[in-house]
C-alpha cells in the first residue's frame, strides 16, 4: 500500500472519528430543576456508564432530586455494583421509581432500588427475585455458589439499612429469589410507597428531609413546581448501546480482517481497506465497553497484525499460522468466564472464523503462486510492453501489464494514477519503466 492510499485511508478515519467524537455533545439543564433519567433494559456499562453521567450532571447544577425511572430484569453485578456506589456517593437526592406498570426491578435493579434515598414503585410492578445465578439460569453450587450468595446478602442487607428498609425482605430477595408487587413490597418495607405517576411521587416527597449520609441531610423544597429536565442518553451512548453486543462486535471486528486483509493483498483498492479500518475500530469499540478480558482483545489485535505481516513479508506460513493461533485463543481467552449477557453466539463466532482464516489461506496462497509467477515469467516476456500506473510511481509504485499487477520502479521522474508507461526491463521481482515520451 503506496503512502497516498495511506494518507487517503487516513484522512477518511479521521472524519469517521470526528463525527463519533461530535456525537458526544449534549445540551446544559437549568439550575435548580429536578432530573428524570429513564433506564430501560439489562443493567450494563452503558446504563451505568449514563447514570453516572446524569447523577454528575445533577450535581453540578445543584438539581432538586434525580428520578431514576427504572425497568430492568437485572444484568451484570459489576455494573450494578458501580451503579450503587455512585448513589451513595450523590450529593443530590436519588429517587428510584420502577415504572411503567408491567415493570420491574428484579435482580440488580433490586439493589439499585435499594441504595437509591426513595425507593418507589407505580401500581402492578415487581420487586425483588435477586438471586445469584450461571450464564445458563441455573444455581451456582458448592462453595462459590455461597460465597457469592452471601456477598450479595451483606451488599443488600447493609443498603437496606442504610435507608431504613426492611432487611430480611430484602436479604430473602437473595436467598429464596422472593419478589412481591407493589403494594406487597410497600406494605412490608421493602420500598418507601406506591406511586401512580411521577406528579404523585414528587407530590409526597415535598418538603421530606433527605440523609444522604451521616451528618448530611438534604430538604426536598419546590419538587412539585420546579422544572424538569429529562436526561436521555447521547448519541454516543446510542452508539455504545448499540456496538455493545458482543455477537455485533464480533461480526464487525472479522469483517473489518477480511476487508483488510483483502486490500494487503490488491493495494489500491482503497474501499476494502478503509471500510474494514472502520468496522474494526468500532468492533474493538463495543467490546471496550463490556467487561471482556483484554488479553484476549490483545491477542485479536496481534492476529490482525501477523496477517498483514505474513501478506506482506512472506514467511512460509509462520506468521500467518501465529496469527490463527492468536485469533483462535483470543477469542476464546476474551470471553472465558464471562456472563451469559457477555458471551456472543458461539454458532456466529465459528462461523466467522472459518470464513477469515479460509480467506486468509486462500489469499496467502494465491499469493504465494503469484509471487513464484512472477519469478518465473521474467523481464524478457514483459519488455516492450506498455503498462499502466496503477498507483503513483516517485519512483516506485503498482503497474498493471498484460492483466496483471506488478511492483515497478520508474527509471526517472514521477508518473500519476493511469498513466502510460513501458516496461524496459527488470530488477529481481521489480519491472523497469519508463514514460512512453521518453528514450
Amino acid at each position: 500500500m503506496t503512502p497516498a492510499h495511506l494518507r487517503r485511508m487516513g484522512y477518511l478515519l479521521a472524519v469517521f472519528l470526528g463525527a463519533l467524537l461530535f456525537a458526544c455533545s449534549s445540551s446544559e439543564p437549568p439550575d435548580d430543576a429536578v432530573h428524570v433519567v429513564h433506564t430501560k433494559g439489562e443493567v450494563g456499562p452503558i446504563m451505568a456508564r449514563y447514570l453516572d453521567r446524569a447523577i454528575d450532571k445533577a450535581e453540578d447544577t445543584s438539581a432538586r432530586l434525580v428520578v431514576i425511572e427504572l425497568d430492568t430484569p437485572g444484568g451484570l453485578s459489576t455494573s450494578m455494583e458501580e451503579i450503587v456506589k455512585r448513589i451513595l456517593e450523590a450529593d443530590v437526592p436519588i429517587a428510584v421509581y420502577v415504572t411503567p406498570p408491567g415493570g420491574k426491578a428484579a435482580s440488580a435493579g433490586t439493589f439499585i432500588a435499594m441504595a437509591a434515598h426513595i425507593a418507589a414503585m407505580a401500581p402492578n410492578t415487581r420487586i425483588g427475585a435477586a438471586s445469584a445465578v450461571n450464564a445458563d439460569g441455573s444455581d451456582i453450587e458448592g462453595a462459590l455458589g455461597r460465597k457469592i450468595e452471601n456477598d450479595a446478602v451483606a451488599l443488600i442487607r447493609a443498603l437496606a439499612e442504610e435507608r431504613g428498609r426492611n432487611a430480611d425482605w430484602a436479604e430473602s430477595a437473595v436467598r429464596d429469589a422472593v419478589a412481591d408487587n407493589a403494594e406487597e413490597a410497600a406494605r412490608v418495607g421493602a420500598v418507601d410507597l406506591v406511586a401512580p405517576t411521577l406528579d404523585d411521587l414528587l407530590a409526597s416527597q415535598e418538603g421530606r428531609v433527605i440523609r444522604l449520609r451521616e451528618g448530611v441531610t438534604f430538604q426536598l423544597t419546590g419538587i412539585t413546581t420546579a422544572e424538569r429536565y429529562e436526561v436521555d442518553l447521547s448519541t454516543w451512548e446510542r452508539i455504545l448501546a448499540v456496538l455493545a453486543n458482543p455477537t455485533l462486535a464480533s461480526i464487525l471486528i472479522s469483517l473489518g480482517f477480511l476487508g483488510v486483509i483483502f486490500e494487503l493483498s490488491n493495494p489500491g483498492l482503497f474501499l476494502p481497506g478503509v471500510f474494514g479500518a472502520i468496522a474494526i475500530i468500532l468492533g474493538f469499540l463495543g467490546l471496550g465497553v463490556l467487561p471482556v478480558n483484554t488479553v484476549g482483545i490483545v491477542l485479536i489485535a496481534l492476529a490482525l497484525l501477523l496477517f498483514a505481516l505474513e501478506l506482506a513479508v512472506p514467511s512460509g506460513g509462520i506468521l500467518g499460522a501465529g496469527g490463527v493461533v492468536a485469533l483462535l485463543i483470543g477469542g476464546v481467552v476474551a470471553f472465558a468466564g464471562q456472563p451469559a449477557e457477555v458471551q456472543p453466539n458461539r454458532i456466529v463466532i465459528g462461523i466467522l472464523l472459518f470464513f477469515v482464516i479460509g480467506m486468509f489461506v486462500a489469499l496467502a496462497v494465491g499469493l504465494a503462486r503469484f509471487r513464484k509467477l512472477e519469478g518465473k515469467i521474467g523481464a524478457d516476456a514483459l519488455v516492450g510492453q506498455v503498462a499502466v500506473a496503477r498507483t503513483r510511481l516517485s519512483p516506485e509504485g503498482y503497474v498493471w501489464v498484460q492483466g496483471e499487477r506488478w511492483r515497478a520502479s520508474l527509471e526517472s521522474g514521477a508518473a500519476n494514477e493511469g498513466e502510460r508507461l513501458r516496461v524496459t526491463g527488470a530488477d529481481g521481482l521489480f519491472l523497469k519503466v519508463q514514460k512512453e515520451h521518453e528514450e
